[in-house]
């Protein structure tokens, strides 16, 4: 019996060990083929994009600086709507939800404190208090992929699928909070460009329970200069 136990244990840890070591072979490909090398090295991100969503189309403005600042400009129903993180605080100012400036609480300041990572959830996890399981391969709309759950230091959830064939993530399974309640939703990085070396996804489609909106990088620019200034809170 103990002889019987003893295999038992040396085959699971077999198992885990080979689940670890594949996952850190995804990993590495994923690393190399979206050239996430070179995002360390990026200081700013300055990005033009368009928000299509029920038939309407929108300027938008997302400024990324290191180590954690973050910056998005909409113009929404001809007015301007800004959220922003400066390392520390987050704020916004949204007409339509009240006058003056907001304090970011709760989940929507951790979505803007995600949004301030530009390298991404995936990259470094550990360090960030994350845990990672690849859940093996499945089908994704019609593609092979590796399914990946993430789930970070406060318990949230965000599943990955990343192509088998050339290691870009091709959809994104997430539960976050917007507008007081809580949602299921899934976006899905569509065609790929090479910016300096970096793959970065060109179109994004969101599908939540509302509808679907896309979004359209424009003009991505890298290691512009960027002022501290923009990402701080104005007074009211």
């Amino acid at each position: 019996m103990k002889r019987i136990f003893f295999l038992a244990a040396l085959m699971l840890f077999a198992l885990i060990n080979t689940q670890a070591q594949s996952l850190d072979k995804v990993l590495d490909s994923y690393y190399k083929a979206n050239g996430l090398d070179k995002v360390a090295d990026v200081k700013t991100f300055d990005v033009k994009a368009k928000v299509s969503v029920m038939g309407m189309e929108m300027p938008m403005e997302i400024k990324v600086k290191k180590p954690n600042k973050f910056r998005v400009d909409m113009e929404m129903m001809g007015q301007k709507t800004t959220s922003a993180f400066n390392g520390e605080n987050g704020w916004m100012i949204n007409p339509m939800m009240g006058a003056g400036v907001q304090d970011l609480e709760g989940d929507q300041l951790k979505q803007a404190m995600g949004q301030a990572d530009m390298e991404g959830a995936l990259y470094n996890y550990k360090a960030k208090g994350s845990n990672l399981e690849l859940l093996g391969k499945v089908d994704a709309d019609g593609a092979e992929a590796y399914k990946l759950k993430l789930t970070d230091k406060d318990g949230g959830v965000q599943t990955f699928y990343i192509n088998a064939d050339d290691y870009m993530i091709s959809k994104v399974e997430s539960r976050v909070e917007a507008m007081g309640q809580t949602m299921d939703v899934v976006t899905k990085m569509l065609e790929y460009k090479e910016v300096k070396g970096i793959k970065m996804a060109s179109k994004i489609e969101m599908e939540m329970p509302m509808g679907k909106q896309s979004v359209i990088m424009e003009e991505i620019k890298i290691d512009e200069p960027l002022d501290d200034s923009i990402f701080e809170k104005p007074a009211n």
